[in-house]
C-alpha cells in the first residue's frame, strides 16, 4: 500500500491507495506546530480504526505546500510508517514538459493536479481547485503543463469580509436563495457564492479564448461539490484529483528510476 500526504494550508489531506484505488482519504486540519509524534498519534487511531496494518505499507509521498511542516512529516513517515517519504518537486522533476518560466514557483498540489487531470481526463484540461485559494491549472493539447491563474479562495473572502468590517457577521457559506438578499448573512452569501461562480466562469472563458479549443474542466478541492452544482462550466467534480494525482507522480517516478536501473 502507498499513503499519499497533501500538505496544504487548511487541511492536510491523507489517502491510502491499493496500486490505483483509493482504499481510504482522511482531511485533518493544518496546524504549523505540529510534529511528527503528533501526526503519528492521529494516524494510529485511523489505522486502528480502519485495520490497516502499518506492515503493509510499502511506500509514501508527499506534496507540501507547508515547508515549515516538512521535518514533521518526515519523521512521522520514518518513525511511524517505517518508510522514508518522497517529497512532489516542481524544480526538480523532469516526468512532463512544461511552459512556466519559474517552475520552482509552481505548488507541489498544483503540479499533481494537472498531471492527474492529463492522466484521468486527457489533454487540454484545466483543474480548478477551491482550496485556501482558488487555483486553475491549465495543460494544452500536447499535453503540456501550461501555467494557470490564482485567486482568494472563498473561505478566505468569506474571513476578511468578517475581520475587516465592524458589523458584518462571520457566515457559513451556503448557496443563497436568491441574488437580492433580504437579510445581512442572504446578501453576504449572495455576494460570495454568486460573484465566485462569476470569478470562475469569466476565468475560464479567457482560458478557453488563449486555448482556442475547449478543454475538459475538473472540479477538485474542499469547496468543489459547493460551487461546482450551480454551474454548467464543469465536466467533472473529483474530489480526489490531488491524491491521485500525488500517487501518478510517484509511480511515474519509480518506474522511471527503475528503468534506468534496468539499464545501467
Amino acid at each position: 500500500m502507498l499513503v499519499v500526504i497533501d500538505l496544504g494550508n487548511s487541511h492536510t489531506v491523507l489517502g491510502v491507495f491499493e496500486r490505483n484505488r483509493l482504499l481510504f482519504s482522511w482531511r485533518l486540519n493544518t496546524r504549523r506546530a505540529e510534529t511528527g509524534d503528533e501526526y503519528a498519534v492521529l494516524c494510529s487511531t485511523l489505522f486502528n480504526l480502519h485495520r490497516i496494518p502499518r506492515e503493509a505499507v510499502g511506500g509514501a509521498v508527499v506534496a507540501s505546500v507547508v515547508p515549515p511542516l516538512n521535518e514533521a512529516v518526515t519523521e512521522f513517515c520514518e518513525d511511524f510508517l517505517r518508510v522514508t517519504p518522497l517529497f512532489v518537486d516542481p524544480a526538480e522533476q523532469n516526468l512532463w514538459r512544461g511552459r512556466y518560466h519559474r517552475p520552482d514557483e509552481v505548488g507541489a498540489d498544483r503540479l499533481a493536479n494537472a498531471l492527474a487531470a492529463r492522466t484521468l481526463f486527457g489533454s487540454p484540461a484545466v483543474v480548478v481547485d477551491f482550496g485556501t485559494a482558488t487555483t486553475f491549472d491549465v495543460v494544452s493539447p500536447e499535453g503540456e503543463y501550461l501555467g494557470g491563474a490564482i485567486a482568494p479562495g472563498i473561505g478566505i473572502s468569506a474571513d476578511a469580509l468578517f475581520q475587516r468590517t465592524a458589523r458584518l457577521p462571520r457566515i457559513e457559506i451556503l448557496p443563497p436563495p436568491r441574488c437580492i438578499g433580504r437579510t445581512t448573512v442572504e446578501s453576504m452569501q449572495a455576494g460570495l457564492y454568486f460573484g465566485y461562480l462569476g470569478l470562475v466562469e469569466r476565468i475560464l472563458g479567457g482560458i478557453r479564448k488563449e486555448l482556442g479549443e475547449a478543454p475538459k474542466v475538473i472540479a477538485t478541492g474542499g469547496f468543489a461539490r459547493l460551487l461546482a452544482k450551480d454551474s454548467p462550466e464543469f465536466d467533472a467534480v473529483e474530489p480526489d484529483l490531488t491524491l491521485h494525482g500525488i500517487r501518478l507522480y510517484y509511480e511515474a517516478l519509480r518506474t522511471k528510476v527503475s528503468a534506468a536501473d534496468s539499464s545501467s
